[in-house]
């Protein structure tokens, strides 16, 4: 029976890579879904537990093109804004104070960990109702603790749809 799973496997690599799966990759999943769940939710206690730390690194960058539309009006414009007041939760706090529905959509999730550490890369866009407010690519780094994985880093970069 063994062998016969190893031809499998070797004539067909998608069954290997589906046993060869990190089982760290599931558990890393599970927060990238509470974390979309959470803000659909408005629920910030739900959210508030997948950081490690209130002083989780959280920065986004200006995409290209919305940039050079800043830049129009304001040359100094910086690509990257640091502004201390913004958070994971300070972001939680703006979602729960909408009234609209608010999305974050994950796509093309890639996940690498070697067990006691993980990066997470994807392609996110926002919604805020029905409508898609910005969109880019997002990075998380996350740590594995006693209570599980937690975030410690979030960064993105913003491309506003359409660019205003």
């Amino acid at each position: 029976m063994k062998s016969l799973l190893l031809i499998v496997c070797l004539f067909f690599p998608v069954f290997a890579e589906a046993f060869d799966r990190n089982p760290d990759t599931a558990s890393v999943e599970s927060i990238i879904a509470a974390f979309g769940a959470s803000v659909i939710d408005k629920d910030k206690a739900r959210f508030v537990k997948l950081f490690l730390h209130e002083d989780t690194a959280w920065q986004s960058v200006t995409g290209d093109a919305n940039l050079r539309q800043i830049r129009r009006k304001q040359p100094d414009a910086p690509r990257v804004r640091i502004n201390p007041k913004s958070s994971h939760l300070s972001f939680i706090d703006s979602i729960v104070a909408d009234k609209e529905r608010q999305e974050e959509k994950f796509r093309d999730v890639k996940i690498e960990s070697d067990g006691d550490i993980a990066s997470v890369w994807f392609d996110y866009s926002y919604q805020d109702g029905d409508k898609e407010t910005n969109h880019g690519k997002e990075a998380w780094h996350l740590v594995r603790t006693d209570e599980g994985w937690k975030i410690v880093s979030v960064i993105w970069s913003v491309n506003w749809t359409p660019v205003q």
